[in-house]
Formats: C-alpha cells, sequence, structure tokens
C-alpha cells in the first residue's frame, strides 16, 4: 500500500482537520532507521485501513511542522486524533510495537 505523503503545505488538512487516529512518520531519505521501518509502517497502514490513517511526512523537505512540534530527532511518530496531538515517539519501532503503541493511546483503533 502507498502511503500518503504530507508536506507542511498539506498538514493541517491531511492531519490536523482530519477525522479519527492519523499517525504521521516523520522521516528523512539519510536515516537508516526510517528506511529499515518503513515496510513495517506500509503493511500496518494496510491492516488498520480504515481505523486510523498513516502517513510519511520528509522531515528534510518540510521543516515547519517538525519544528512546530520541537522534533529533535528521526525517525518520529506522531498520533493525532480529531486535530490533538496524543503522543510522540522518537526512534525505530517493531510492527508489534508500533501497533500497541497506536491501539494503546488512541483506543477507536483498537
Amino acid at each position: 500500500m502507498a502511503l500518503a505523503e504530507i508536506t507542511d503545505d498539506n498538514f493541517e488538512a491531511e492531519v490536523i482537520q482530519a477525522t479519527g487516529p492519523v499517525v504521521v512518520d516523520l522521516w528523512a531519505e539519510w536515516c537508516g532507521s526510517c528506511k529499515q521501518m518503513m515496510p513495517a509502517f506500509e503493511q500496518l497502514a494496510g491492516e488498520l485501513d480504515g481505523k486510523a490513517k498513516l502517513v510519511k511526512f520528509n522531515a528534510d523537505e518540510n521543516p515547519m511542522t517538525p519544528g512546530r512540534f520541537g522534533v529533535r530527532g528521526l525517525p518520529t511518530l506522531l498520533i493525532f486524533e480529531n486535530g490533538k496531538l496524543l503522543s510522540m515517539k522518537t526512534g525505530a519501532m517493531t510492527k508489534t510495537k508500533l501497533a500497541e503503541w497506536i491501539k494503546e493511546t488512541a483506543p477507536s483503533v483498537a
């Protein structure tokens, strides 16, 4: 499943104004951990389709949003629900850990 690529320009419309949970993966081309985690993130996007929206965000090409949320490292994952930031984690996670974190943070996904 191809994930939607979010930018500074459409972040407000695609994430903040979205209804339901949105998980944002902030990554960069040079980030090995980001690339390593991407297949698990893409698989999870397919499994959670209809329950949560999972999107990619290239932090190098779009510096405004990471600055807005105080992102200090990559990969960083953000979970929003109905426009509110619920949780933020930095560092790669396995698919299982990622799924657990999403379900704990946004109970509507479970």
